[in-house]
C-alpha cells in the first residue's frame, strides 16, 4: 500500500509539474491580445462615474493635467512575464485628442506613486464606444506600439488622452466590472493631479471608484517548448526507475 502511494504521489508530482510548466505565464495569448480589461460603463449600475483623466485647455498640466491608475495583475511570483504592447482608457470626452501619454508603474500606495518602469507620448485612437452618460460621448483611447517586459506582480497604468487647445472635459469611466477579463485588486486605483491638489491618492477618496475601464493589450512570455518536453519526460522516467525499484 505505501508503494502504491509513493508511486502515485511521484507520478501526479511529475504531471503537476510539468502542467504547472506549460501553463507558466498564459495571462495573455501567446501571439498578442487582450490581457486585462477592468470592464463596461454600466448605465445601470448606482455608482456610475467618471473621475478627470485628461490634459487639455481647462484642466492641464505636465504631462498631464489629471490621471487615473488602474492596477493590474500577472500570474505569481516566478510563474509568468509578459510583454505589453498596447494600453487603453475608456473616457467620457469631449476632446479630440492628438496623441496620448502612458505609464506603468509599479509599488503605488496612498501618497505614494512607486516606481516608473515605462512612460511616454504616443498616437493615439479616439474611437467612440457607443456609450454615453451625463451628456458624454464616451471614446476607446488606445495607445499601440509599446515594447515593455513585465515580470509577475502588480502594476498600474494610465493612459490620458492629450488635447491642450481643446476647450472640454474627459473622464475616465468608472466600471462595476461588466464583461471584465483578467485579474486586478479592485479598490486599488488611484488618482494623481497637481491642478486637483491630489497626489497618487486613492480613487475612492475622490468617490466610488473601485474598478476603471481601462485595459491592456499583451503577449504571453513563455519557455520554450523543447525545455517543457525534456523537463517533464525527466520527471516521468523519474517516476519510472522509483517503481521498477518499488517493483524489485
Amino acid at each position: 500500500m505505501k508503494k502504491f502511494a509513493l508511486l502515485s504521489m511521484f507520478a501526479l508530482l511529475a504531471v503537476s509539474c510539468f502542467s504547472t510548466l506549460a501553463s507558466a505565464g498564459m495571462y495573455c495569448p501567446p501571439s498578442g491580445g487582450l490581457c486585462f480589461y477592468g470592464g463596461d460603463l454600466d448605465l445601470n449600475d448606482p455608482n456610475q462615474n467618471g473621475l478627470s483623466n485628461e490634459n487639455d485647455a481647462i484642466v492641464g498640466g505636465n504631462p498631464y493635467g489629471a490621471a487615473t491608475y488602474q492596477n493590474f495583475v500577472i500570474g505569481s511570483p516566478g510563474s509568468a512575464s509578459i510583454v505589453v504592447t498596447g494600453l487603453f482608457t475608456n473616457n467620457l470626452s469631449q476632446l479630440t485628442p492628438s496623441s496620448g501619454y502612458w505609464e506603468l508603474r509599479s509599488g503605488v500606495s496612498e501618497g505614494n506613486g512607486g516606481t516608473l518602469i515605462a512612460s511616454g507620448t504616443g498616437s493615439i485612437t479616439n474611437t467612440p464606444t457607443g456609450r454615453s452618460d451625463f451628456g458624454y460621448t464616451e471614446y476607446h483611447n488606445q495607445i499601440d506600439g509599446l515594447n515593455v517586459s513585465l515580470e509577475a506582480g502588480t502594476y498600474w497604468f494610465a493612459v490620458v488622452p492629450n488635447c491642450p487647445t481643446c476647450a472640454g472635459r474627459s473622464f475616465n469611466s468608472n466600471t462595476d466590472g461588466l464583461n471584465s477579463f483578467g485579474t486586478e485588486m479592485s479598490g486599488q486605483q488611484f488618482f494623481n493631479s497637481a491642478f486637483f491638489g491630489a497626489n497618487f491618492t486613492n480613487a475612492n477618496n475622490e468617490g466610488v471608484f473601485n474598478t476603471f475601464s481601462s485595459g491592456v493589450y499583451g503577449k504571453d512570455v513563455v519557455p520554450e517548448p523543447s525545455s517543457l518536453i525534456m523537463l517533464g519526460s525527466g520527471l516521468v522516467a523519474a517516476a519510472g526507475i522509483v517503481r521498477r525499484r518499488l517493483l524489485e
